[in-house]
């Protein structure tokens, strides 16, 4: 075993102790930092030489079958390894930088199975977005930035819903980032010409009870996530947007028309992972604002009006903070 993949080794099991969901190695004219984030901050773990580092690159590129002569442009690759009697696939992504390349590293467990009610700081919000799933069908939205835990919310409510009911369901994802049994999960791949597009018409012949669409990425994708809803299938997806309200303006510049958002969006739930301790062990858990009923319909009709029963992420944060959950407002 070479002195660079027992290294490369190194680097991945420190991340996976200490809880890190992704690594970032940043070079710099005379060295090459390497940071981990760990429950949403980032932590600087290491510095290596530039020769290290290339070295490194070279080999975590080759071993996800990305091709090593190529510095110029962005690529993707990806990684399945085992750690602990774990499975773990690492999604692999370089960035052309100035005269060198940054890499960065997310972490994936691939069978570890997280509950929802491991989720969601305050169980009320949990409770009410399991009563959403009820519908036959419609558009069901999780929004927020990346790594907020939309795809991770709709792995456990999937995981959820297929414990209850023996529903057909299709996922459509880019990547596919975590193997499922009882799904029939399809890799979008822009460059073989299967678009989120091409692959939700697809998952229509199929006879689907549930659809996820692992992301709206644009308008032609929009529209097809709420055509399928309006012909009588449960579509899940995830949008990225500032808030609650602003996923309905988002929606409303991708050419959802106010009918179409009445008629099919059931619910917007807006995810924020929050740092907590729990026996004084730092984790996360997520706050939600839940858009739904007649708030969601005032927002469709741009209308914002007092309802004491949302709750923006500022008070979920000071509810948190009454509570203990958090040092944070």
């Amino acid at each position: 075993m070479s002195t660079t993949s027992v290294f490369s080794k190194k680097i991945l099991y420190d991340a996976l102790d200490n809880d890190a969901s992704d690594i970032h190695f940043c070079p710099f004219s005379s060295m090459v930092k390497i940071y981990l984030r760990i429950h949403g901050e980032r932590v600087l773990h290491n510095e290596i030489s530039l020769n290290q580092y290339n070295r490194l690159i070279s080999y975590f590129k080759f071993t996800a079958g990305m091709d090593i002569g190529e510095k110029r442009k962005p690529q993707n690759g990806a990684i399945i390894i085992n750690y602990q009697k774990r499975s773990i696939a690492l999604r692999i992504s370089s960035l052309p930088v100035h005269q060198s390349e940054s890499l960065a590293i997310r972490l994936l467990p691939q069978n570890e199975a997280t509950s929802l009610n491991q989720l969601f700081l305050f169980p009320y919000q949990l409770k009410q977005i399991k009563k959403w799933v009820s519908h036959r069908s419609g558009v069901i939205l999780f929004t927020g930035p990346t790594g907020s835990g939309k795809t991770t919310t709709l792995y456990a409510l999937l995981q959820t819903l297929l414990k209850e009911h023996s529903y057909q369901t299709i996922t459509l994802e880019d990547p596919i980032e975590k193997e499922i049994e009882n799904l029939l999960q399809v890799q979008v791949n822009e460059k073989s010409g299967v678009s989120y597009h091409v692959g939700l018409k697809a998952a229509l012949r199929h006879d689907p009870d549930i659809i996820m669409v692992g992301e709206i990425r644009d308008e032609k994708t929009a529209q097809f996530v709420f055509h399928a809803a309006y012909t009588g299938h449960l579509v899940l997806s995830t949008l990225h947007a500032k808030d609650a309200f602003g996923t309905i303006y988002r929606l409303k510049e991708m050419g959802i028309s106010q009918t179409d958002l009445r008629q099919s969006l059931i619910a917007v739930a807006s995810l924020e992972l929050l740092p907590i301790l729990i026996n004084n062990t730092p984790s996360r858990a997520a706050i939600s604002e839940l858009l739904e009923g007649n708030l969601l319909h005032e927002a469709i009709g741009s209308q914002k009006t007092a309802d004491h029963t949302f709750h923006t992420f500022k008070q979920l944060r000071r509810k948190a903070y009454a509570y203990g959950f958090t040092n944070k407002t």
